[in-house]
């Protein structure tokens, strides 16, 4: 989530599978792009102003009334505000869908034009060794797919990022930062495509079982290096500047046991006018980061609320659990594309020059076929990670006991996600609670500590 989720751990890893993989799905895709809204959006116009808010209703008063609190702040946003919040995130849902179909149409022209074939049949000729033939072809495969899925990586990534006011990039550091991701994609799919057909090789039908472990793997290891290797390749991470904050966080830190020496502050604006922050790593290199948007442009409780969230996943093991549940998610949708593979290649495989299963030109085919698989469960895997962020959420709210800071933050991150979806919406859509269920749960924490002192400061120092 771009504020306050799993941070880096999953998305980077979830992210580089799809990228190595070369295939477009909807499991777990969080603040998916929308369809064109007919007006651009300033910053300025989308956003909360800084500071912490408290609506009156929302303060911490004798006959303090937790719906009556919630309702209040979620009027903070302006009828304009929540149109085109809920335009920016419904326009998300057919985007899943298109994205789908533009990727099983990229698979087809790579199948029928005879690319696929052509890639393999180059590969063999420079090697016949098939670890090393494949992972040429696969290196091959990966910049095709990337050029050929750029027309809706621009539009979902760029064009209409800005349109709504939450990107800062200029189409020059979007490229850059596109060519650093498909360097990382390069380095890190080639050799894990090779695997997965190794697999293909030599563990006939049962392939799919040791593509998983191949797979639990191979997050495992972009968990543990995404934080030191990956993401300083995008941003500038810098230990945060001594002082109150920067104590406080560590104080919250160790009161949680989370061994962090250290906070560092990454400058996303360059990219992007989202809030974020995250406690990721594996294995040693877990850190505390937090983003320069939320870092200047909230206010202390929010930066609290928001830490005390991430720091919630690291003592509830969450990386761990999350990466144990979407492995067996994973092995559920490669089981299901074994079979699914199995009748496309008695059907097409003879018309795409496509031996077996195990040759590298019907990669396209196998990418098909898996992005159908995680497309129908997008919705258990948004269900394992929201079931995750509202534990983490109350962990936040008993550790930093910031009800307020928790709300403005849930509202900020309103002002470019539906706030108030339907049960069904919520269920297939939404990775992490919705606003109204965010705010809601602080102002219900809110009424069983009302003589907290800390609420009543944060209370009273705030706007109203």
């Amino acid at each position: 989530m771009r504020g306050f989720g799993l941070g880096k751990t999953l998305a980077g890893a979830l992210m580089g599978l799809a990228l190595c993989l070369g295939s477009s799905t909807g499991l777990a895709q969080d603040e998916a792009a929308a369809a064109a809204s007919d007006s651009t959006v300033t910053a300025k116009e989308r956003e909360l102003p800084p500071g912490l808010h408290v609506p009156d209703a929302a303060r911490p008063t004798p006959d303090f009334d937790a719906a009556s609190a919630t309702q209040a702040y979620i009027d903070l946003l302006t009828p304009e505000q929540r149109e085109k919040s809920d335009a920016y995130f419904e326009g998300g849902y057919w985007l899943q869908l298109w994205g789908l179909i533009y990727g099983l149409v990229v698979a087809w022209l790579l199948l029928a034009s005879g690319a696929a074939r052509w890639m393999r049949d180059r590969a063999r000729a420079i090697t016949r060794r098939p670890f090393i033939a494949t992972m040429i072809f696969a290196a091959m495969f990966i910049l095709a797919n990337a050029l050929l899925n750029l027309p809706m990586s621009l539009y979902a990534g760029f064009f209409r990022e800005h349109q709504y006011g939450l990107a800062t990039q200029t189409l020059a550091a979007w490229f850059g930062d596109q060519g650093k991701g498909l360097g990382f994609g390069l380095l890190l799919g080639a050799p894990l495509i090779a695997l997965l057909y190794a697999a293909l090789r030599r563990a006939g039908d049962r392939w799919w079982v040791w593509a998983t472990g191949i797979l639990f793997g191979f997050i495992v290891l972009v968990g543990t290096i995404a934080p030191v290797y990956i993401a300083p390749a995008f941003n500038k991470y810098e230990p945060l500047a001594e002082g109150p904050l920067r104590e406080s966080l560590l104080s919250l830190a160790r009161a949680n046991r989370i061994p962090a020496q250290n906070v560092y502050a990454f400058d996303a604006s360059k990219q992007t006018t989202r809030i974020s922050a995250n406690v990721s790593g594996l294995f040693g290199t877990t850190r505390i980061s937090l983003n320069d948007n939320l870092l200047n442009r909230t206010s202390e409780p929010e930066i609290l609320a928001v830490m005390g969230h991430e720091m919630g996943h690291y003592v509830l093991n969450h990386s761990t659990r999350g990466i144990i549940y979407l492995t067996l998610l994973f092995g559920f949708a490669l089981w299901l594309t074994h079979l699914g593979l199995n009748r496309a290649l008695k059907r097409w495989g003879g018309r795409y020059g496509i031996a077996d299963r195990a040759d590298p030109a019907g990669l396209p085919l196998l990418m098909a076929v898996l992005s159908i698989a995680l497309f129908l469960l997008t919705p258990v895997s948004n269900t394992i990670t929201r079931q995750a962020e509202a534990e983490a959420d109350m962990f936040g709210l008993d550790s930093a006991r910031e009800p307020h800071g928790f709300a403005t933050a849930a509202m900020r991150l309103s002002t470019y996600r539906k706030i108030e979806p339907g049960a069904l919406e919520e269920f297939w859509f939404y990775d992490h609670p919705s606003g109204y269920d965010r705010v809601r749960r602080s102002m219900e924490w809110l009424a069983e500590n009302l003589d907290d002192p800390k609420v009543q400061a944060s209370a009273a120092a705030a706007k109203p």
